[in-house]
């Protein structure tokens, strides 16, 4: 018992002998008396909870984006017992695809893709132009035959690659003729499916991003100028961003083109390298300053 407990025990045994039955007390009084007998026990103190705190963006040279479980979830299932047939399934597919119908914006002729279906290279452009609409196959108009010249330097034949556009569909235009446009963001959601599809099933070991849209369209963001000399990621394959042919050409009739077709064969360099493709002194020695 404690000091003040006996203190008052004692008190109240005085008056009891004096004749008092009753004792008046103040409000709270007698909480406060019977919390003498007992100390509270102190509780631990709960530890603090940690604060969640976003840390910011580190600077990556890999990028992935959109994450590769997005990307998973916009795959078509298609059925076959080959690739071969699950891209012919793929491509019928595309033929009557409603998401890109239903935008009212692209024309009707569906241009899909073409190559090696186990081609360990494969090249993404923007959408076709009026030569690839005319023969529904990508790059077969001036830019096409540039890209052959930039795969022959490399020791390649187009049978040996694999060639699509971020878009199926060219765009359309009031005043179309041979006028080509950018895909707007919609236009290429609706046909990221195919490429994202085309990509899971070739499983190519690089792939070459021609141009900012067809880097836009697989979730890289930036200017070609700050993209290129360095491998990104689709769906967790090396991809390079370099160049479209078109900008080259146009190059070529404004200055020579000289610096835009160097920074392309650099970065052309380096997909070799990482497809462990033979490099000769020639090859490494073009648009060397002499």
């Amino acid at each position: 018992m404690s000091a003040a407990s006996t203190l008052l025990k004692q008190h109240l045994q005085q008056r009891q002998l004096q004749g008092a039955t009753h004792i008046a007390l103040r409000p709270g009084a007698l909480a406060k008396a019977q919390g003498l007998s007992r100390k509270p026990i102190p509780r631990e103190p709960e530890p603090p909870k940690p604060i969640a705190v976003e840390s910011a963006p580190a600077a990556r040279r890999i990028l992935d984006l959109p994450p590769p479980e997005t990307k998973k979830a916009e795959l078509i299932e298609v059925t076959g017992d080959t690739i071969e047939a699950k891209l012919a399934a793929l491509r019928t597919m595309a033929e009557t695809w409603e998401p890109a119908r239903a935008l009212e914006s692209l024309r009707q002729t569906m241009v899909f893709a073409v190559g090696d279906p186990h081609a360990s290279l494969m090249f993404i452009g923007e959408a076709p132009g009026a030569e690839e609409e005319t023969l529904r196959e990508p790059f077969v108009g001036p830019a096409g035959q540039k890209l052959t010249g930039i795969l022959k330097a490399m020791g390649l034949d187009r049978p040996q690659v694999y060639l699509s556009n971020i878009c199926k569909f060219r765009p359309e235009l009031d005043d179309q003729s041979r006028s080509n446009r950018k895909p707007t963001a919609a236009e290429m959601r609706a046909c990221l499916p195919f490429v994202l599809t085309e990509i899971d099933l070739i499983k190519p070991q690089v792939i070459v991003a021609l141009g900012p849209t067809a880097a836009e369209g697989l979730g890289i963001s930036g200017s070609v100028g700050g993209l290129r000399g360095r491998f990104h990621r689709t769906s967790g394959i090396p991809t390079m961003v370099t160049y479209h042919p078109s900008h080259l050409l146009l190059e070529e009739k404004l200055n020579g083109g000289m610096a835009a077709k160097r920074a392309v064969w650099e970065d052309m360099l380096q997909v070799m390298e990482q497809l462990g493709l033979p490099i000769s002194e020639k090859q490494r020695g073009f648009f060397k300053a002499k």
